[in-house]
């Protein structure tokens, strides 16, 4: 929609906000991977997972995979940190992400690139 859901840990550079992330669990698919991870850090539920693209990581040799989803519109205003892993997290719209604030991750990470897959959405729409 019109605003998008980052999360900030502690040890990150000062005003530096990224995507969601996590790790999938055993017998578990990639969307529900997806679900669970946002929830269990944001207290928000999304539906309409969608694969957008992956990278590398060299350590410990993995694969990212970056997905984009789309909040339930009944809870898209309730963010609780649920489970401490996040210091923060906030709902930024594209003004604001196009303002400097927040700090978004490097241009070479999956993280950047779903973000600045959503910004240019706007533009394609």
């Amino acid at each position: 929609g019109e605003r998008c859901l980052l999360g900030r840990q502690t040890r990150w550079p000062e005003g530096r906000y990224s995507t969601i992330a996590g790790f999938v669990e055993p017998g578990e698919s990639l969307e529900d991977a997806v679900r669970r991870e946002v929830f269990e850090e944001t207290n928000i539920r999304v539906t309409a997972v969608r694969y957008h693209s992956s990278q590398p990581w060299p350590f410990p040799s993995s694969l990212m995979l970056g997905f984009v989803a789309e909040a339930d519109t009944l809870v898209a205003q309730e963010i609780q940190l649920n489970d401490g892993e996040l210091e923060d997290a906030q709902w930024f719209t594209r003004k604001e992400l196009r303002s400097g604030f927040p700090k978004l991750p490097f241009s070479i990470s999956i993280a950047r690139r779903l973000v600045d897959g959503w910004l240019n959405a706007e533009v394609s729409s």
